[in-house]
C-alpha cells in the first residue's frame, strides 16, 4: 500500500469522544474530523467493533479513517459496550443491546454540529455483520453501508456451523473473544475507575463457547441478526467485499442475488482482510472505491458506480499448492448482474473412479456402480483454516495429503481451458451405516505432475439434508439424494489439468467429526458434479481495479519482541496420536503515541488418537499483556473441548494479574448433549 499525505481536506483527531446511549452508558470513540466541518457539516462514516481502538485495531484504523476524513467525511471508530474503553460488559455477539446502542450512536452522530445528518457504516467481520444488521433495522440516519468479510446468515455461514457441522473455528473464535474480553480499559482514558470496570468484565462477560454449543440447530438465537431471514428489510445501498481465502465470500454472491437495492460486490484473492490490505495479493484500491460509494449515496454526486459491473471478481489462475501465497496470479473480471447470464452449467457424472463430461443433461450411467469410504480421523490435517487470516501457513496444503483418506474421482485431462465463477455443486446419491454422518466434498485442480490444489469445498451434516432447523437422523442402509453446494470460487483450469472430486467422512480439525466412525456408499447413477462455467473474454489491456493501492499511514509502533506464526503437524507413531499445533504470536510491540506495550500470544492444539472418536480434543491458550510506566496487566485464558458419542465437554479457565498479583481466577465446566451433530 502506498501511503499518501496529499489529501483534499485537512483533518484533526479527537480521542476520547464519548457517545451516550439511551440507558446512560457511554461508549468510547476516536474521531477524525475535517477542518471546518462545524461551519460546513459533512456526512459521517461509522465503524463499530469490539477490538479496542487504541491498542487492538489502531494500525488498521489509521490506514482508513484519516483517508475518509481527508476526503470530506467525519470518520468515527467506536468501541462496543464492554470493549476497549467503553462502559458496560460485552456478553455475546450481535445482541439486541449492541444494535440498540448502534442506533443511538447513529442518531448521536447525525445530531452533531459537524455532521450534515447522513451517516454510512463500514466494517469488516464483526463490523460488517452489524452494518448489515443495522441497515435491516432502517434507522433514518443510515444512508448506505460497506460490508467486508461478513455474512447474512449467522448459523450456516459463520464460524459456528457449516452445513450443520461444528467448525473448529467455533472453538478458536470463542477462545479469541474469551481472551479479548478479559482486558481492562485504559487508565489513561477512564481514570481510577478502570479497575472496577475490569472486575465487572472479568466476572460477567461469560463463557461464550457454551452458548454457541447449546444452539446446535438453526433456531431463534441464530435467526436474530441473520438478515437473510428477510432481505427486503434492507432498503439502502450496499457494497460488499470479501476474498476467496476468507470464510465469508459466499455472502457477497447472496447479497447481490437477493437484495433489491443498489449494490456492488468485490471478491479478490484475499484472506480475512480489508481489500486495501489484502493478502494474498494483489490488494485492491478499496478506499478509493469506498469514497466513490460514499460520494454517490451520502453526498449525491454521480460517481458512475451505478453503471459499472455489479460484481468484480479476481479470476484465479492455476497455481501449485502451498499453505501461504504472497500473490495469486489472475485477472479482474466483471459481471453486470448476479446471477450472471454469462454463467452456464457444465456437468460431470460419476463413473467408477472417473468424472465424465456430460453433453446431454439427461445422460445417466449404464451401471449403478457403488463405491464406499470410511475416512481416518487424520483426513483434514492439511485442510488449513476455515477462515484464513494470513497469519501463517493457514491455507490448504497439497490435497494428496488428505486424498489418501478419501474417495477420489478424476476427469480426463482437459482439452480446453475451463473457467468457473460461482458455486460448484455435487449431487450425491448415497447411503450411510450410521444415523449421524457428515460428507465432505473437495474440488481440486490436478496438474500434470499430480500436485493437487484445492479450489473449493463444502461440508454437510447429513442429518441436515432437508433442514438446519429440524434435522432428522439417517436410516442406515437407505439411499438418499442430497445436494451439496461448495463455496463460491473463481478459478481457471488450464488445458492438460484434471478435475478431482474428493469425498470423505471426516475433515478434522476444520470440522468436528460425527459421534462415531461412518461408512458412506456413493452410487454413480444419482451422483454428479455441476460447475458454473464462465465464457472467458479476451484479456486485453488493464482493468480499472489494477490501480496502485493507497491509504494513510498506519499508527507507528515499535517492535520489542518478534512475531512468530506457524502451523505444525505432529505424528506420534508410538501412540498413534496426531496433533495440529497452531502458533499465533504477535510478539510485543509499543504503540508509540500512547506509550503502551502490548503482548498477544495464542497456541491452539487439535488432536486425535488413531480412529478413536472419543479422543478428539481441541485446546487453546491465550496470553495477553498491557504495560505502561509501572502499570502491568496480564491475562491467561485456556479453553478445552472434547466429546464422546453423547456429549460435548467444555472447560474454560481465566486468570488475571495486576503486576505479580493474581487478582481474579475462575473456571467453567459444561456438559452439553449432542443433538444430531
Amino acid at each position: 500500500m502506498e501511503v499518501i499525505d496529499d489529501l483534499p481536506h485537512r483533518y484533526q483527531r479527537e480521542d476520547p469522544l464519548w457517545i451516550p446511549t439511551r440507558d446512560g452508558t457511554c461508549l468510547a470513540a476516536r474521531a477524525w474530523l475535517p477542518e471546518g466541518a462545524e461551519r460546513a457539516p459533512v456526512p459521517a462514516i461509522l465503524e463499530y467493533i469490539p477490538y479496542r481502538r487504541r491498542d487492538g485495531t489502531v494500525r488498521r484504523d489509521t490506514t482508513m479513517h484519516p483517508y475518509f476524513a481527508g476526503h470530506g467525511y467525519a470518520a468515527i471508530r467506536v468501541d462496543l459496550r464492554g470493549s476497549g474503553d467503553s462502559e458496560g460488559v460485552l456478553t455475546d455477539e450481535y445482541l439486541e443491546q449492541e444494535l440498540t446502542d448502534g442506533e443511538d450512536v447513529l442518531k448521536w452522530l447525525a445530531s452533531q454540529p459537524w455532521c450534515d445528518g447522513s451517516v454510512g457504516v463500514i466494517g469488516i467481520s464483526w463490523g460488517g455483520f452489524n452494518g448489515l444488521q443495522l441497515a435491516a433495522r432502517q434507522p433514518p440516519e443510515l444512508k448506505a453501508i460497506v460490508t467486508a468479510c461478513s455474512t447474512d446468515d449467522r448459523y450456516a455461514d459463520d464460524v459456528h456451523y457449516m452445513g450443520g457441522c461444528v467448525l473448529g473455528d467455533n472453538l478458536s473464535w470463542a477462545s479469541t473473544m474469551f481472551a479479548i474480553n478479559s482486558l481492562p480499559p485504559d487508565p489513561d482514558v477512564v481514570g481510577k475507575r478502570w479497575y472496577d470496570m475490569w472486575q465487572d468484565r472479568l466476572k460477567n462477560s461469560g463463557f461464550w463457547l457454551a452458548k454457541w454449543m447449546q444452539h446446535q440447530h438453526r433456531d431463534s438465537y441464530w435467526k436474530h441478526g441473520s438478515v437473510c431471514e428477510d432481505f427486503s428489510r434492507i432498503q439502502i445501498p450496499v457494497m460488499a467485499a470479501s476474498g476467496w481465502a476468507d470464510g465469508y465470500s459466499n455472502a457477497v454472491f447472496r447479497l447481490l442475488n437477493q437484495l433489491e437495492v443498489p449494490r456492488r460486490g468485490f471478491v479478490g484473492p484475499w484472506s480475512h482482510k480489508y481489500p486495501h490490505m489484502g493478502e494474498p495479493g494483489p490488494a485492491m484500491d478499496f478506499l478509493h472505491e469506498c469514497v466513490r460509494w460514499w460520494d454517490q449515496w451520502l453526498k449525491g454526486h454521480d460517481t458512475g458506480v451505478t453503471s459499472e459491473p455489479m460484481l468484480n471478481a479476481w479470476m484465479q489462475d492455476s497455481i501449485p499448492p502451498t499453505t501461504r501465497y504472497r500473490h495469486r496470479p489472475g485477472r479482474w473480471v466483471g459481471e453486470p448482474a448476479w446471477p450472471s447470464p454469462g454463467i452456464q452449467t457444465r456437468r460431470f457424472r460419476f463413473s467408477g473412479a472417473k468424472l465424465v463430461s456430460v453433453v446431454s443433461d439427461g445422460a445417466r450411467p449404464d451401471k449403478d456402480a457403488a463405491r464406499s469410504v470410511q475416512s481416518p480421523l487424520t483426513c483434514g490435517l492439511f485442510a488449513g483454516k476455515w477462515c484464513s487470516y494470513a497469519k501463517g501457513p493457514d491455507l490448504a496444503h497439497d490435497q494428496r495429503e488428505d486424498d489418501g483418506g478419501a474417495l477420489t474421482l478424476d476427469s480426463d485431462p482437459l482439452t480446453e481451458t475451463l473457467e468457473i465463477l460461482g458455486s460448484p455443486e455435487v449431487e450425491l446419491e448415497l447411503s450411510a451405516d450410521r444415523p449421524v454422518a457428515m460428507v465432505v466434498a473437495r474440488l481440486s485442480d490436478v496438474a500434470p505432475d499430480d500436485k493437487a490444489t484445492r479450489v473449493t469445498y463444502g461440508l454437510l451434516n447429513l442429518t441436515h439434508r432437508d433442514s438446519d432447523e429440524n434435522p432428522a437422523a439417517l436410516e442406515p442402509g437407505r439411499r438418499y439424494t442430497v445436494s451439496l453446494k461448495l463455496n463460491d470460487i473463481g478459478h481457471v483450469f488450464p488445458i492438460g489439468h484434471r478435475l478431482r472430486v474428493s469425498l470423505s467422512t471426516s475433515y478434522w480439525p476444520l470440522a468436528w467429526p460425527p459421534p462415531e466412525a461412518v461408512r458412506l456408499t456413493f452410487y454413480d447413477r444419482g451422483s454428479c458434479l455441476h460447475l458454473p462455467r464462465r465464457e472467458a473474454e479476451e484479456r486485453v489491456g488493464s482493468h480499472p481495479l489494477d490501480r496502485p493501492v493507497v491509504g494513510t499511514a498506519p499508527e507507528p509502533v515499535t517492535m520489542l519482541e518478534p512475531v512468530h506464526n506457524n502451523w505444525y503437524v505432529h505424528r506420534d507413531l508410538a501412540t498413534d496420536r496426531s496433533t495440529l499445533e497452531v502458533i499465533n504470536d504477535d510478539g510485543t510491540f509499543r504503540v508509540d503515541d500512547i506509550n503502551l506495550e502490548v503482548t498477544r500470544r495464542s497456541v491452539e492444539r487439535y488432536s486425535s488418537v488413531a480412529d478413536d472418536f472419543d479422543s478428539i480434543r481441541g485446546e487453546t491458550e491465550w496470553t495477553l499483556g498491557l504495560r505502561r510506566d509501572g502499570w502491568a496487566i496480564e491475562t491467561y485464558t485456556r479453553t478445552i473441548m472434547t466429546s464422546d458419542q453423547d456429549n460435548f465437554f467444555l472447560h474454560g479457565y481465566l486468570d488475571a494479574y495486576e503486576g505479580e498479583r493474581r487478582i481474579f481466577s475462575d473456571c467453567w465446566d459444561f456438559t452439553i448433549p449432542r443433538d444430531l451433530v
